[in-house]
């Protein structure tokens, strides 16, 4: 399966095993829920479907890449302790407990959370020393004395062998008592992905174009020469912030991340090219209506410069639709802050304060009138924010979201100190603030659906309604940001392409099937 389908499976395991019933115990004995196995080549994604999982499902993640370890660490230091057996004192070799299994307490212990998930990588390449200590963890989920504690479901990866010489093949009791899913590399899957990620455009146009490019993995005269969507993640990571910097994307550059020389060369060579048409074409003025004047040349050039073209117009839509959710998600938390003031002031008179459980997010004891309800909410989300990335419980998208929230209720402080006054004035400061900042986002949400019917437009009067037009809508519909944006907002020309290509694709199907019939 692929990467989606068998990030989905183990979405279901993980709600299975850890769902109770009316009792409290697990539904699945403990003893009886099997470690799942995820192999597959490296590079795919496996440690970042973890990620996802545990964030979606609200739960710990404890994550380790087991051929990092010794026997020592994994099961524990010998210490000698005296025991009584029979009426006599003997001298007993014990273990410490294991580095594996105190980081799940500790992750506990920081997140208040009691489940979760252990995830080992390379579960198949551990030393000689190591292997039947991994045996013996697959089989009673124990590491030496110590066993992992319920409520950690226990997630395991390892690579084929035909990808790593260091792998030792499981015994028949071993695979017995693991639940294996063989996951495939899949381009389609992972663009959705990179969408969500904000994967560098130029990456996305040329696999779009090379789909062979994407994963590779090969041996040569000099070498094993390699390819991963790990590479290309990475390397779209590094290209952005070069480009933030001004500095030039080499060839070097992108060989470090992209382990085929052909392909690195192939790829730096169309970087400079996916740059040229972006000088060329213009993306930004055509999304605001100004289409260029010689469309002839554009219907007549070649298919891949026509994909650059649509790529480089899915990237800069899908930064506006990114964006919306942003200011959605930072708008809605500082709503809440700002329905605190008006509470403030509708309770309070003059300076006077009001006082709630400030745990809860409320307000200050202290008598201090809004600045202090405003401060406190702030110190609130600061605290929460600083607690759970310590804890490992926020994505990056999370924790950019929380500190752009607290840099905007900097920002009304700033304002209401300006504006001075008492209670009331000052929430009539914050709430014109607020407003401004609506009407700001209004707008730009009215831009993002003139931009795309725009690009619907263009799309429409240079290739007509062929395969361009097909390739758009099917970009649209794979990333996240975009769906919402469009779910949530509307889009009458999306809708109109949309659904003309759901008949005509439906009137093919039933065209083939008479054909069919006919033939018979």
């Amino acid at each position: 399966m692929n990467i989606k389908e068998a990030k989905q499976e183990v979405v279901n395991t993980v709600k299975a095993y850890l769902m109770k019933d009316d009792t409290g115990a697990y539904r699945i004995p403990v003893e009886k829920q099997r470690p799942v196995l995820l192999m597959g080549p490296p590079g795919i994604g496996k440690t970042a479907i973890m990620e996802q999982i545990a964030e979606e499902l609200n739960i710990n993640l404890v994550s380790y890449t087991i051929t990092h370890h010794t026997r020592q660490s994994a099961i524990g230091l010998p210490y000698i302790s005296k025991k009584n057996y029979g009426g006599e004192e003997y001298s007993v070799t014990e273990y410490t407990m294991s580095e594996i299994i105190a980081a799940i307490y500790d992750q506990i212990e920081r997140s208040g959370v009691s489940e979760g998930i252990l995830f080992l990588d390379e579960i198949n390449c551990v030393s000689e020393t190591l292997a039947p200590t991994m045996l013996q963890f697959l089989q009673y989920k124990t590491f030496g004395s110590h066993r992992v504690p319920e409520g950690f479901v226990i997630v395991t990866a390892g690579n084929p062998p035909e990808y790593n010489k260091s792998v030792r093949d499981f015994d028949i009791v071993t695979l017995d008592r693991v639940k294996r899913i063989d996951i495939a590399e899949d381009f389609k899957v992972w663009k959705e992905y990179a969408y969500k990620m904000e994967v560098c455009g130029a990456i996305l146009a040329y696999l779009e174009i090379k789909k062979d490019k994407f994963y590779s993995v090969k041996a040569g005269i000099e070498g094993k020469h390699f390819v991963t969507a790990r590479g290309w993640e990475d390397l779209s990571r590094i290209i952005k912030v070069y480009e933030d910097m001004e500095l030039p994307i080499t060839r070097d550059l992108v060989a470090q991340y992209i382990g085929d020389p052909e392909i690195a060369r192939d790829f730096a060579t169309y970087y400079e090219l996916y740059n040229k048409y972006r000088v060329t074409y213009q993306v930004p003025s055509i999304l605001a209506g100004e289409f260029p004047k010689d469309i002839a040349s554009i219907v007549k050039a070649p298919f891949d410069e026509k994909l650059s073209l649509l790529g480089l117009m899915i990237e800069t839509l899908n930064r506006e639709f990114r964006k919306y959710a942003e200011n959605l998600d930072i708008q809605r938390e500082v709503f809440a802050e700002v329905k605190k003031l008006k509470a403030a002031a509708g309770n309070v008179s003059g300076n006077a304060g009001i006082e709630k459980d400030s745990v809860q997010g409320g307000y200050s004891a202290n008598v201090n009138g809004l600045y202090e309800t405003l401060r406190t909410g702030h110190d609130f989300l600061k605290n929460r924010m600083d607690k759970n990335m310590k804890a490992h419980m926020l994505s990056r998208y999370q924790a950019k979201i929380q500190r752009k929230i607290l840099l905007a209720l900097e920002e009304l402080e700033e304002k209401l100190t300006l504006s001075g006054g008492n209670n009331e004035e000052l929430f009539a400061a914050a709430k014109q603030w607020f407003t401004e900042r609506e009407a700001s986002r209004t707008q730009a949400i009215k831009t993002t659906g003139d931009h795309l019917t725009n690009a619907f437009e263009f799309i429409n009067k240079t290739f007509g309604e062929g395969q361009e037009l097909v390739i758009f809508l099917s970009d649209l519909n794979a990333g996240f940001y975009s769906l919402k944006f469009i779910s949530e907002c509307g889009n009458d020309a999306y809708y109109k392409y949309n659904q003309y290509l759901l008949l005509k694709d439906q009137r093919a199907k039933l065209r083939d099937e008479v054909m069919k019939a006919m033939e018979l």
